[in-house]
């Protein structure tokens, strides 16, 4: 049996997203959605030659509601933003854009470069991290992060709904954005048992780690939910400039 992509109360969230966005984009804006979310669960099922990897970091699985808010919040809130004001519609459309291809960068850097990265780096500092933990980098992941923000981008310029610049930038720099919060900003924690780093407490051994960096509290879900919100507010911006200098 196949796992599931979210969990009961993931569903209910993602339905509350998906509606929002048909009452704001209509089919426009579900072809945005399936842009990022169905890409997002073929990477996650690919088989994973470095499981190890991932044992460390915050969430596996399927996605839960705090996870589906985190990647699809700020895009719903545009798109009812959108239907609510429908004379701010350019501006709520860049801005679930732009949300939809932050999150669809990240999950794209996370499930290759995490697969396939190797040299892991870290964003804030290039000193060596361990892989697949918050704040390192690959060029493999930062690649697949590109091509993730252009597919979403990609399929909303298509259609007209924002330019591809607009999509694009605010998606890399939400990206970026999420890297450079998690290098700094998010909780890491040690497994003094394991001797490892890692992003949960309890470890995955079933010990209590310590906070050895990062803001208490301030976990992968906070870190995604700004992250959208960063390349909203970027795409915003560049929608702005194109429409105000190439109208």
């Amino acid at each position: 049996m196949k796992p599931r992509a979210l969990t009961r109360d993931g569903t209910i969230a993602a339905a509350f997203v998906g509606a929002a966005t048909l009452l704001g984009f209509h089919a426009l804006g579900a072809l945005v959605l399936f842009a990022f979310f169905v890409p997002s669960i073929v990477l996650s099922r690919l088989p994973h030659p470095h499981a190890e990897r991932i044992r460390d970091v915050d969430k596996q699985g399927p996605r839960d509601a705090r996870q589906v808010v985190a990647n699809g919040g700020v895009a719903a809130a545009a798109a009812l933003l959108a239907f609510f004001l429908p004379e701010a519609h350019a501006v709520a459309a860049a801005a679930f854009v732009g949300a939809f291809a932050a999150a669809s960068a990240d999950t794209w850097g996370t499930e290759i470069g995490t697969r396939y990265g190797a040299n892991v780096r870290s964003i804030f500092n290039f000193r060596n991290e361990t892989a697949g933990l918050s704040g390192g980098v690959t060029t493999l992941g930062t690649l697949a992060e590109v091509a993730g923000a252009f597919v979403v981008a990609g399929t909303a310029a298509l259609f007209a709904l924002v330019p591809l610049a607009a999509g694009a930038i605010g998606g890399i720099v939400g990206a970026f954005a999420d890297s450079y919060l998690g290098a700094i900003v998010q909780e890491r924690r040690t497994c003094d048992s394991c001797a490892r780093d890692c992003e949960t407490d309890p470890h995955l051994c079933g010990m209590a780690t310590r906070r050895i960096r990062g803001v208490s509290g301030f976990r992968n879900d906070a870190v995604n939910f700004s992250a959208t919100f960063i390349g909203a507010l970027a795409s915003v911006a560049v929608a702005v400039l194109c429409a105000r200098y190439f109208p």
